[in-house]
């Protein structure tokens, strides 16, 4: 409460890293180095200048003539840099994804898990919090709830022993846990596990956040119907809002018809609400396999306006928390971490999204930079302005 996490995906690997998996995973749809031959994955390119461990692409030389290298998140190296960006650009920490705790997959399992105890271990050295975010979708149906369960107990408290970290996230004394999917109508689960998995929970004295359908106040849209009660079991809302709008009509539409009336909703409560803010979105390579492809640049980022506009109207309505999504998400280009400023830091012979894309030349961390005036805005310490404060450069 009172702080701006990120969303840490935490899911990039690539062949040689000592990952376990012998191949390139989320950069690629084939577990192939990135080739200019439609596997590649992700949307944005990193700004790689800073990362000491990279790996070699396929891809043709940067616009600067550099070779395309990539990062590995399996390398201690490459998370404690990513929240050493966290603690230098005034963000508070991160919500660690847990993804198919239903896996079979042993090796995936514990590369996933090597990520998860490198973020612990950063985090405590760099001064940053973090805290576990479950993600239920394409979970069993019928057994998620007792998967949440045994790898929380057998994993997360017992081997990995993430919450007893002096790094962990606690509100109000109690260790913090996050389940994103709950009541979401294309995600598993009926009111009756949820509630279950939830009580749970509360009952081991955590404090459970839930990651909502976008229409969860009124149940219906992308909401299943009868979860009313469960969303009021919560003791943190964090309604889902990438691609739901995509620019300043949107915002404001939204500032009417869903944050000022939910805001209003959960006053009588002791439920907080926690926003989620994007930069943009564009999934023009994850999509390229697919009969509909999504366009180039599909959510311009208005180079930060687009994410200031969100912050600020929420301001005005009384925020002092949110959730950025993602720190690191570079498949669907709504990272916030250091990304290209230009064509002379992409490939030369492959697509990619780069941030001076709406015709602003943006430094590369540019977005890091938004987020922590956002924090510094939400917290009262720089006043509200319509436009952002953050220099482009």
């Amino acid at each position: 409460v009172g702080q701006v996490f990120a969303g840490y995906q935490g899911w990039f690997m690539a062949q040689g890293d000592n990952s376990g998996m012998n191949r390139w995973v989320h950069w690629t749809k084939n577990g192939q180095a990135p080739a200019p031959t439609g596997n590649v994955n992700f949307e944005i390119y990193p700004d790689m200048r800073e990362y000491t461990k990279t790996y070699a692409t396929s891809l043709g030389n940067l616009g600067n003539g550099s070779p395309a290298r990539l990062f590995s998140s399996v390398d201690q190296e490459t998370v404690s840099k990513h929240f050493e960006w966290m603690r230098t650009y005034n963000i508070d920490g991160a919500a660690i994804q847990r993804f198919g705790a239903d896996s079979t997959d042993g090796v995936w399992k514990a590369a996933r898990d090597s990520v998860a105890v490198k973020a612990k271990i950063a985090a405590e050295a760099i001064g940053r919090k973090f805290y576990v975010m479950y993600d239920i979708t394409g979970m069993n149906q019928n057994t998620w709830v007792s998967a949440l369960q045994s790898d929380w107990t057998q994993n997360i408290v017992g081997s990995m022993q993430l919450p007893s970290s002096s790094a962990y996230a606690k509100q109000g004394g109690k260790p913090v846990v996050c389940l994103w999917g709950i009541g979401f109508n294309d995600r598993p689960g009926t009111a009756a596990q949820a509630t279950t998995i939830i009580d749970w929970f509360k009952a081991q004295g955590y404090y459970v956040i839930g990651g909502v359908p976008t229409h969860w106040r009124t149940n219906d849209g992308d909401s299943r119907p009868d979860f009313a009660g469960v969303y009021r079991k919560l003791d943190m809302l964090s309604p889902w809002f990438v691609g739901r709008f995509g620019d300043g009509a949107g915002i404001d539409h939204y500032r009417r018809n869903q944050w000022g009336p939910e805001i209003a909703t959960l006053a009588s409560t002791n439920i907080v609400y926690q926003p989620v803010l994007f930069p943009g979105f564009a999934w023009y390579n994850l999509t390229s396999d697919q009969p509909n492809r999504g366009p180039k640049n599909q959510i311009p980022r208005r180079h930060g306006d687009f994410m200031w506009n969100q912050a600020f109207a929420l301001k005005n309505l009384g925020v002092n928390t949110g959730y950025i999504a993602m720190f690191d998400e570079y498949d669907e280009g709504t990272a916030i971490a250091k990304a290209a400023e230009n064509a002379s830091m992409v490939p030369n012979n492959q697509y990619f999204l780069a941030l001076d894309a709406d015709g602003v030349s943006v430094s590369s961390d540019f977005y890091l930079r938004l987020t922590g005036d956002i924090n510094r805005m939400f917290q009262g310490q720089i006043a509200p302005t319509a436009a952002h404060p953050t220099s482009h450069r």
